[in-house]
């Protein structure tokens, strides 16, 4: 876990550390930092590539071909492709609708063309992290904590993880508040969690989650969004939790 977060950290902090310390001569030889710039994408990507070099470290060529393997990993109870593709949109429109946003701006694109481009973009950006949060650090985590501990200790240092992208306003969190945000990310934390135990440390799963989570499509409905996310987490850890407080179905293996 130490040399994940190092990398994890020092990667994604250490490149907008310099774009918050040094703007104009960042900007100056790179541009200003957006959520499109090749070094936001590297930020994003920074705990993929910790976990990558780590496994490969540790299992070789072989151990990341086993890692890789569950990619292929989709098997799931009915109740949680419901919550992927109904539950996660349905939190939006909700959240967006209380606030009274749900009509202001019902398809933020131009064009077909637009919404594909903007679908490509997220799911190439985003989604990448889990092969590192789920991928990698969960299993570790379980190791030693209970599923919901887990979670919830992820979470944290998840939602921590995002503070610099707070702090710059070319970036989407930039107008959003931060303890919101926060709350929502262990709460999804904790979800996601419960969803890879059952799927048996399913990569695939956990990426489309993500992917869901950033979809475009849905109203951006900060901050309630994430209050409704605190709410189903809580309800999936009562209906779960004879798994989510034992470790007898956790997934403690990073390499299958």
């Amino acid at each position: 876990m130490v040399p994940f977060l190092l990398i994890t950290f020092g990667l994604a902090w250490g490149i907008v550390a310099l774009f918050i310390f040094f703007p104009q001569q960042m900007s100056g030889m790179f541009g200003e930092l957006t959520g499109q710039h090749p070094l936001f994408f590297l930020a994003v990507y920074a705990p993929a590539i910790a976990a990558f070099i780590i496994v490969l470290q540790r299992g070789g060529r072989r151990g990341l071909q086993q890692y890789f393997s569950r990619l292929l990993l989709w098997r799931c109870s009915v109740p949680w492709y419901v919550f992927l593709a109904i539950g996660i949109p349905l939190i939006f429109y909700t959240a967006s609708a209380l606030q009274g946003d749900l009509l202001r701006d019902p398809f933020p694109f131009d064009s077909g063309q637009a919404l594909i481009t903007a679908s490509l973009l997220m799911a190439i950006k985003g989604p990448i992290e889990e092969f590192g949060w789920r991928g990698f650090a969960l299993p570790l985590l379980q190791c030693r904590f209970t599923p919901l501990g887990a979670g919830l200790i992820l979470g944290v240092i998840w939602g921590i993880w995002h503070v610099p992208a707070f702090l710059l306003s070319g970036l989407p969190q930039g107008s959003w508040s931060f303890m919101p945000f926060f709350a929502g990310s262990v709460a999804v934390s904790v979800i996601m969690t419960s969803l890879y135990n059952a799927s048996r440390g399913s990569l695939l799963l956990a990426i489309l989650f993500h992917f869901q989570l950033i979809n475009p499509l849905w109203p951006d409905a900060q901050p309630l969004d994430m209050a409704l996310f605190v709410v189903a987490a809580g309800l999936i850890v009562w209906l779960d939790r004879n798994a989510m407080l034992t470790k007898k179905q956790a997934v403690t293996e990073v390499i299958p």
